[in-house]
C-alpha cells in the first residue's frame, strides 16, 4: 500500500493578498516535492490549502509582547504606566520568542508592536481566528497544533547561509537556490525556481513551508515550560536546531 505523504505549507504573509505568497511541500521517505506555489493569496485561499496540511507555517508574528498589551490596556482606561526608559519600552517592543530569535542569530526581528508588521500582524490574528473557527488547531507555541509561527531569513542563517539582500536582490536569491540545489538534491522544484528568483515572497514561502516541516518533526528550540504559557499569547518562532538534511532523515 502506497503511504500517503505528509504535507506542510509556507506563508509570506503581507497585509493583504497581493505580497502573499502560498507554498505546499510534499514528503515522501528521503524525498520531498514543491507542490505548488502562488502568489497573491487572500485568506480564503490559505484556509482552504490548510485543509490538506499537516503544518502550516506562517511568516508573521501570532500576537504582541504581554507588556505591550497590558500597557495599552491601562493607557486606555486612564492607567497609563511613567516612561521607564529605553530598557523598558524594549520590553514593550520585544516578545519572548524575539529575544530567543536575538540570542540565536545575534539579529532583532521587527518589532510587532513597534513597526511596519503591525498591519500584517492584524491579518494573522484575523487569519489565525479563521483558521480555528474552521476547526485547525491553532497554538502559537507550536507545542501543538497545525499552525506554527516562521521566520526564513532566521532559518537560513541557522543553516549557515548568508542571506544579506536576498530580499532585494534577484542575483542573491539565484546564488541561494543553487545552493539549495546543491544541499537539497532531495528536494524536487518542478518548474517554480524562475518564481522564486523573480520574487522574493515566493522564496520565503518555500523556505517558510521547509520551516513547518522541522516544527513537524519537533527539529527546533522549544519553549521551556516556564516559557510555554506566554509563547501560546505571543507566538514562538520555529528556529530549526538540526541541517537542512534532517528535514528528510
Amino acid at each position: 500500500m502506497t503511504e500517503t505523504p505528509q504535507r506542510t505549507g509556507g506563508v509570506d504573509l503581507a497585509a493583504g493578498a497581493p505580497g502573499t505568497a502560498l507554498a505546499v511541500v510534499a514528503w515522501s521517505p528521503g524525498r520531498a516535492r514543491l507542490e505548488s506555489l502562488e502568489l497573491n493569496a487572500d485568506d480564503e485561499r490559505v484556509v482552504t490549502a490548510t485543509a490538506d496540511l499537516d503544518l502550516l507555517g506562517i511568516d508573521c508574528a501570532f500576537g504582541w509582547p504581554d507588556e505591550f498589551v497590558d500597557f495599552v490596556a491601562a493607557h486606555a482606561a486612564g492607567d497609563a504606566t511613567p516612561d521607564g526608559g529605553i530598557d523598558w519600552r524594549r520590553t514593550l517592543a520585544y516578545r519572548e520568542t524575539d529575544r530567543a530569535v536575538h540570542a540565536a542569530i545575534g539579529r532583532w526581528p521587527l518589532s510587532v508592536s513597534a513597526d511596519r508588521l503591525g498591519l500584517t500582524a492584524m491579518r494573522c490574528a484575523g487569519l489565525l481566528a479563521r483558521l480555528a473557527a474552521g476547526g485547525v488547531r491553532v497554538d502559537g507555541s507550536a507545542e501543538e497544533g497545525r499552525v506554527a509561527e516562521v521566520y526564513p531569513g532566521a532559518t537560513l542563517r541557522l543553516w549557515g547561509w548568508d542571506v544579506r539582500g536576498y530580499r532585494v536582490d534577484v542575483d542573491v536569491r539565484r546564488r541561494l537556490l543553487a545552493r539549495l540545489a546543491a544541499e537539497a538534491p532531495w528536494l524536487e522544484l518542478g518548474d517554480h525556481p524562475e518564481l522564486m528568483t523573480r520574487s522574493c515572497d515566493a522564496f520565503d514561502a518555500v523556505i517558510a513551508a521547509l520551516s513547518a516541516r522541522a516544527a513537524l518533526l519537533r527539529h527546533y528550540a522549544r519553549p521551556s515550560a516556564a516559557q510555554v504559557d506566554r509563547a501560546r499569547r505571543e507566538g514562538w518562532v520555529v528556529l530549526p536546531t538540526g541541517p537542512l538534511a534532517d528535514l528528510v532523515s
